[in-house]
């Protein structure tokens, strides 16, 4: 396969086409008859799966750098070019973008019945300014990425929610425009004032990165601009508000794309930005306790409040909040094992809580309510949703043999030496999220079958099987053999703890932890 696509220049043009296949597909969409958008949104969704999966054999795992590079000139007189590329960090992102496209929109099949052509051109944009935040490599290209995916989600929401769905879709675009006008602000000081000490205004991600140093005096306010824009998409506590809301009015489609990719972009955003530019800054002891204390708080009080959720959709929004914690903890832990650690939550966070939401969206579909006193006994009606609910709740509150214990056990075990308090705070709530997740599972699938409404819900149909398996053999992959992903961020966890070890302070404990045959 990796001969194949070097054959054919895969290199070169895979992350242009993953760009411009949805751009292509939202004028096809928008001048289709109804009965057609759908089949060609998934379509596009198709090819971009296909092409994009390639990037798991053609990435080389050995090199920590960027790959698949493209530098061209965009506004030259501005220092704006088009330059994209991946490294082990982004990878995974681009992948669980492109492998959860098709399934988002089949997912959506028989839940979207009003301005289907609107819908799908929608979810495809969204899909082109998820794949864009993730592969920018010029700072001016990103914010355009960053900025396109709210106008989307905004109609997303306010158009195919809930009863809610017009305050829901306010709270988001006024939470994240603010936090994004602040780093706007910050990107251009940072090319003013690197263009002012080295004669080359530009707004190169690498150029940036190369003279970070010259960042140093303005390091406090440039990582709070920063911080705040990302914190807000995290979400991290207490910015975090907004998530609820926006995941429980959102349609099926809105919440597993706020689940799998969009909060990913603020804890990427901290490991490929923030940190980076101002490093003596972000990683001082004061801000590093400061940072992993909200991540810590918010995993605690998110899973907290999820125990006493009476709507199943807001109970695994807040959980959400608890997993995103734990990935806020691994970066501040500083360590590969702990990098590592966050890149793994955020990817089976994806995989459990997108399947989490997709089911919650069938359960809609068939009794339209999401209260978890409305159902009970449904395992009697519904064996196979059953099965793949509880699967799933076990994947979600990390059960060993599923995906969502070995991030986090990476993350603790990598984020120990330096916060050993705060870890052990955090790991109680492994206690708790069994609490909210099996309790809620009890309820809805085991309890007394008390409801006749519930007597023809259904189970399973071939399309909702087919959305859910490939998510379930992932969640059972990555829990029994994570290797290939830990291999493909290796280098670059790697290569970014040697940029920031300068500017770490002493840990409480020695470390890292490392692992292999004494030498």
């Amino acid at each position: 396969m990796t001969s194949f696509l070097a054959s054919v220049g895969y290199d070169r043009w895979i992350l242009h086409v993953l760009l411009i296949l949805p751009l292509l597909g939202m004028p096809l969409i928008l001048l289709s008859p109804v009965r057609a958008a759908r089949w060609i949104a998934l379509v596009v969704a198709l090819l971009e799966f296909g092409l994009g999966i390639g990037l798991w054999w053609a990435f080389d795992a050995s090199n920590p750098g960027l790959q698949f590079v493209t530098d061209l000139p965009w506004m030259e007189g501005y220092g704006v070019g088009y330059r994209v590329g991946i490294d082990g960090i982004s990878l995974l992102m681009v992948l669980l973008s492109v492998v959860m496209m098709p399934l988002v929109v089949w997912g959506s099949w028989r839940g979207i019945d009003h301005k289907q052509r609107g819908f799908y051109t929608l979810l495809l944009a969204m899909k082109v300014g998820m794949l864009g935040v993730f592969v920018s490599m010029d700072m001016f290209l990103f914010y355009v990425f960053w900025e396109l995916l709210l106008i989307p989600m905004y109609f997303l929401i306010g158009i195919w929610g809930s009863a809610n769905r017009l305050y829901a879709a306010t709270k988001f675009i006024i939470y994240t425009f603010v936090g994004s006008l602040l780093m706007l602000v910050a990107i251009l000081w940072m090319v003013f004032q690197v263009g002012k000490a080295t004669g080359t205004y530009s707004f190169a991600y690498t150029h940036l990165l190369d003279n970070a140093a010259v960042l140093a005096p303005w390091g406090p306010w440039l990582f709070v601009a920063f911080a705040l824009a990302f914190a807000v998409k995290v979400p991290l506590f207490p910015f975090h508000t907004w998530l609820p809301d926006a995941h429980t009015e959102a349609p099926t489609a809105g919440s597993v794309d706020l689940a799998v990719i969009l909060l990913k972009m603020g804890t990427y955003g901290f490991l490929r930005f923030a940190i980076p530019f101002v490093p003596a800054f972000a990683l001082s002891k004061t801000t590093g306790l400061v940072m992993s204390g909200l991540a810590v708080i918010g995993i605690v009080y998110a899973a907290l409040v999820a125990m006493v959720q009476p709507d199943l959709k807001r109970l695994v929004a807040y959980s959400s909040v608890s997993h995103l914690g734990f990935v806020m903890l691994g970066i501040w832990g500083s360590t590969v094992e702990s990098v590592q650690g966050a890149i793994l939550v955020m990817v089976s966070h994806g995989l459990s809580t997108g399947a989490l939401f997709f089911m919650i969206g069938m359960l809609y579909e068939r009794r339209h309510t999401r209260m978890i006193s409305d159902f009970g006994g449904l395992a009697r009606v519904a064996p196979l949703m059953t099965l793949a609910f509880v699967i799933t709740a076990f994947s979600s509150i990390g059960l060993p043999g599923l995906n969502g214990f070995v991030g986090e056990f990476l993350v603790l075990i990598g984020s120990f030496g330096r916060y050993p308090i705060l870890v052990g705070v955090a790991t109680t709530v492994v206690v708790f999220s069994a609490a909210y997740m099996l309790w809620a599972t009890q309820r809805v699938f085991f309890n007394r079958f008390t409801n006749p409404r519930n007597e023809g819900i259904g189970d399973l149909n071939f399309r909702e099987i087919a959305v859910l398996t490939p998510l379930i053999a992932a969640m059972f992959w990555i829990g029994l053999y994570p290797g290939p992903l830990l291999r493909r961020t290796e280098g670059a966890a790697k290569r970014y703890i040697e940029l920031i070890s300068p500017h770490l302070p002493e840990a409480t404990l020695p470390g890292p932890i490392t692992y292999g045959a004494p030498r």
